[in-house]
């Protein structure tokens, strides 16, 4: 009876065998034309990553460090010295900040104090509209 049992095992190992010497054909053909997609676009990205390490080393805009002149109202919550627009509006956002002039419900909100209302025109502004009215007390 062990006899009969090992031949059918024996079969079933000879069809399976067949089976996968067929499949691995075929992988290797898929793979042989693979790597020849592959080996080019990675000679092509490795000048690419060199390329964007020569841009990431730009000097910032000249326009945005040049030191402006600030209006006597607007004076008052910054400094009277020249500095750049970038550090006015820092200074500005400081001041909110300090005296939670933010709306409690919409943040985009600022709420002019006595200070801030001769700049801002307003009561309340948009952190939107900000810039574009600092504009008017900067030269």
């Amino acid at each position: 009876m062990a006899k009969s049992a090992k031949k059918p095992a024996k079969k079933s190992a000879k069809k399976a065998a067949p089976k996968k010497k067929a499949a691995p054909k075929k992988k290797a053909a898929k793979k042989k034309a693979a790597p020849k997609k592959k080996a080019a676009p990675k000679k092509k990205a490795a000048p690419k990553k060199k390329a964007a390490k020569k841009k990431s080393a730009r000097k910032p805009n000249a326009a945005f460090m040049t030191p402006m002149t600030v209006s006597d109202a607007l004076a008052k919550v910054v400094g009277s010295k020249p500095m750049p627009r970038t550090e006015i509006i820092k200074k500005i956002w400081v001041y909110i900040k300090k005296n939670d002039l933010q709306d409690k419900q919409n943040r985009r909100m600022i709420n002019a104090d006595a200070t801030l209302k001769p700049i801002f025109v307003k009561d309340q502004i948009s952190m939107f509209e900000m810039a574009g009215a600092l504009n008017k007390h900067v030269k």
